[in-house]
């Protein structure tokens, strides 16, 4: 019987991971792997058309199993493009192992044609970035990467050249049991009876939550009603937090609604939990903070902590919740639950307000329609861009929902990507890419991948021939827009071009109708939706300094619109604050 060769006991290292998918373009250096995966049964090729969207289909697929993903590039140009969407999935904290497949060896160093050095342009967004240069390096390197991948959460890239890969590989290799899923880690007694002191002495006590507190929404209200805390959370902790939340006072942030920013400058102890939330403009600086995350290098770096407890959310919790004493004293959790309520109210007409006839589409409109109509367990991929606003205002979690963009990173060009890689992992789930014009036409060329695949993706596309966050940025910055206007086709008519279902919506009383039957089709389909691109309502009074790179200085609330369900959610809260 042949001996594997070093890219077989590669492709089977990466099935015993767990690994089910290999995104990537095929390239001669990696001819070896592709054809190794071919021949290897619990695993396939996802053929892309630009390595870009391979990384940022893994990193969503991470994000959507909690296990590890794969992509692929091959030597130089190709593996560089993977350079952003791994970006994205390190920064999302999303398990990535990337292959870099590298030039011949023996010409490494020597200015080969297509030449670069993979396992150093990788670094910044790794934890784990090193060369085969030698088959006895297999299967330890890849192990090792594969842990560091799951065990620190982020991306982990191997290099290697395409003539190690086609060698026989160690006839008396190391094969270990790898890990694949990562352990709870809770603080030391003494850091819990620290934050418990703090909590016990706070007369008023907020909590404010990231992405840290996945699988701890329990945890969190039974925590908030024993100390009767009111309850903000970033971008990233919707999902989690927001949903069956009394104590919901919503988002702080440029994109924030509701009394979050209120909740968190006037409370005696603001708690942050699971966050890294990286506008310290928002963030206060004269009351006690204390930080709760499994990530040490995330304590302290937004704001001055008067306590770090290193430690998983919901661990921490449960070790927290029995040791603070209950307090009795509503008053504070009261005053922000109407104060998130009236702030709701105000703004709620502003998607309401003759949508059935304004021309072109409020694009709050669509969001909120979107909404109503999309699964209960959909999983939305969201454009970097207005297309944030509207998810962070309009769609509504539930606890099976899921909410994926590029919150960390902030690329355009996510959402199609992202939604390929959510939806290999379930063909029967509701996936729906919330684009916009920019984003989707900038990585276009994928939504042939839906069409190969039939993959059953659902794009509504919010296309208002414009950057329109660019031109808010402008426009705040005392400049006139400049650059940013779009000349687009009918998106439809391309759909239906490249064989996938496609409609245009014009008129707001077409969304409903064409929304449900973009559904109810059973492969890819568009919806191009020509919206408004003066949808934003600006608060009269800017200046140039207010906005600076998504930073607020200078004023409290920026964007103004409408917030879709939430408002009902908060009428239903105030049901619990006693009357006089």
């Amino acid at each position: 019987m042949a001996r594997k060769n070093v890219a077989e006991q590669f492709v089977d290292i990466l099935v015993r991971a767990g690994v089910q998918r290999l995104y990537g373009v095929v390239g001669d250096s990696l001819n070896p792997v592709v054809d190794a995966v071919r021949r290897t049964a619990g695993i396939d090729w996802v053929q892309v058309r630009h390595e870009e969207v391979a990384a940022f289909a893994a990193g969503a697929e991470a994000q959507i199993t909690g296990k590890l993903a794969a992509c692929a590039g091959s030597c130089g140009p190709g593996n560089l493009h993977l350079i952003n969407g791994l970006y994205d999935a390190h920064r999302s904290m999303a398990p990535v192992l990337a292959l870099a497949s590298h030039i011949p060896s023996s010409e490494i160093g020597l200015g080969y044609f297509q030449e670069t050095h993979p396992d150093q342009l990788f670094r910044e967004c790794s934890h784990y970035s090193e060369l085969i240069s030698s088959p006895q390096q297999m299967p330890r390197l890849l192990q090792t990467a594969i842990q560091h991948a799951v065990g620190r959460g982020g991306v982990s890239v191997v290099s290697l050249p395409g003539d190690i890969a086609d060698r026989p590989a160690p006839e008396k290799s190391i094969e270990h049991a790898l890990v694949t899923t990562r352990p709870t880690a809770r603080p030391g007694d003494a850091e819990i009876d620290k934050l418990a002191r703090m909590i016990d002495d706070a007369e008023r006590v907020t909590l404010f939550c990231g992405s840290g507190t996945a699988g701890a929404h329990a945890e969190v209200m039974q925590f908030a009603e024993r100390i009767k805390s009111p309850v903000g959370h970033a971008l990233r902790g919707k999902e989690w937090i927001q949903y069956d939340n009394p104590y919901d006072v919503g988002m702080s942030g440029l994109l924030g609604y509701g009394a979050a920013y209120e909740a968190t400058h006037e409370c005696d102890l603001l708690l942050l939990l699971g966050t890294d939330f990286p506008y310290n403009a928002f963030l206060p600086d004269d009351v006690k903070i204390a930080q709760v995350d499994v990530r040490p290098e995330h304590l302290g770096r937004r704001s001055k902590l008067d306590l770090a407890v290193w430690g998983d959310v919901r661990e921490t919790l449960r070790c927290l919740t029995p040791k603070v004493r209950a307090k009795t004293n509503r008053r504070f959790l009261d005053k922000m639950l109407k104060k998130h309520a009236d702030a709701l109210e105000g703004v709620v007409k502003a998607y309401t307000r003759k949508v059935d006839k304004h021309v072109p589409v409020h694009p709050e409109y669509v969001a909120a329609v979107l909404d109503e109509l999309a699964d209960d367990d959909a999983v939305f991929t969201v454009d970097t861009g207005m297309c944030n606003v509207w998810a962070a205002r309009y769609i509504s979690p539930n606890g099976r929902r899921r909410i994926i963009g590029s919150f960390s990173h902030g690329s355009m060009a996510n959402a199609l990507p992202q939604a390929i890689g959510a939806q290999f992992v379930d063909r029967d789930r509701q996936v729906v890419s919330m684009s916009g014009d920019g984003g989707f036409t900038m990585l276009m060329g994928d939504f042939l991948t839906l069409v190969q695949y039939d993959l059953p993706v659902k794009i509504v596309l919010f296309n208002n021939s414009s950057l329109s966050m660019v031109e808010l940025e402008m426009l705040v910055a005392g400049l006139p827009s400049f650059g940013t206007a779009y000349r687009n086709p009918d998106f439809a008519a391309v759909s239906r071009a490249a064989g996938a279902y496609g409609v245009r919506v014009e008129k707001p009383k077409q969304l409903a109708g064409a929304l449900k039957d973009a559904f109810k089709h059973k492969g890819p389909a568009l919806v191009d939706i020509v919206t408004d691109p003066n949808a934003l309502s600006i608060p009269p009074k800017i200046s140039a300094e207010m906005v600076t790179g998504f930073a607020l200085s200078a004023s409290k609330i920026v964007l103004d619109g409408g917030v879709g369900r939430m408002v009902q959610m908060a009428r239903s809260n105030l049901r619990n604050v006693p009357r006089p």
